[in-house]
């Protein structure tokens, strides 16, 4: 598949000298954006920025680090997040737990558990359910809690039905080999069953997690821009040096 060798070549590449690395894809008849990055130092997770506010947007981070000497090669909202676009449950950015795992019960999509964690930093990723990656006593340098799992060891989520038939924009991320991170984004409204179809029968990712529906917003260059009308919390980002001039 073209995203995989991209996948591949992509991971030859050293940091700084990132390219957004994403491929169109169709399943079972709906269009997908998918995107694979290494999960490396230029990999990473965003939320506030220098002086203590949320970014909300990816277009403002971009921004920022333009300012930086930094460039957002690939941008994606990274999970769930209250009215002041703090993160719902656990968040980890950079080594320094911000927010703490949520093991409560209530309603909506992330506490149709098993919710689960994306996490990863120092070469590795994984998606884990929340109570696992608890009971592990991880301490990875990224992470970010989100819900439902999608795919849980190859298997969709069992409370995820074939015959559902809500349809939203979606938003997930699965991994591969413990080291590559695959992101996706449905360009039309899709069920969850559809949506974790894809990471499991086609992305092949035997643990997959749901970011966000409706919200969901994509940022990769150098022209691919999906979402974006609404703030958002936080935001997984891979990060790029300043681009040289034309």
């Amino acid at each position: 598949m073209r995203w995989l060798a991209l996948a591949l070549a992509f991971s030859l590449i050293a940091s700084r000298e990132a390219a957004a690395n994403c491929a169109p894809v169709v399943e079972q008849g709906r269009r997908y954006e998918v995107c694979a990055f290494p999960a490396n130092d230029a990999l990473r997770l965003f939320w506030k920025d220098g002086e203590g506010k949320p970014y909300g947007g990816l277009d403002n981070l971009a921004r920022q680090l333009s300012a930086d000497g930094e460039t957002l090669v690939f941008g994606m909202n990274a999970g769930m997040y209250e009215a002041d676009l703090s993160p719902v449950g656990l968040y980890i950015e950079n080594g320094r737990q911000l927010k703490s795992a949520n093991l409560r019960n209530g309603a909506g999509n992330f506490h149709l558990k098993p919710n689960g964690v994306f996490f990863f930093g120092d070469g590795r990723a994984g998606v884990m359910e929340t109570s696992r990656f608890v009971a592990a006593k991880l301490r990875p340098r990224y992470a970010t809690q989100s819900g439902p799992m999608l795919v849980i060891g190859g298997r969709i989520h069992p409370k995820i039905r074939a015959s559902g038939t809500s349809e939203k924009i979606r938003n997930g991320v699965g991994v591969r080999d413990g080291s590559t991170a695959i992101f996706a984004i449905s360009r039309e409204p899709v069920t969850f069953h559809a949506f974790a179809s894809l990471f499991r029968d086609r992305l092949k990712t035997p643990d997959a997690l749901f970011l966000d529906g409706s919200v969901s917003s994509l940022f990769a260059r150098p022209d691919l821009r999906l979402g974006g009308f609404r703030s958002i919390g936080p935001i997984i980002g891979v990060v790029g040096g300043r681009p040289a001039p034309h």
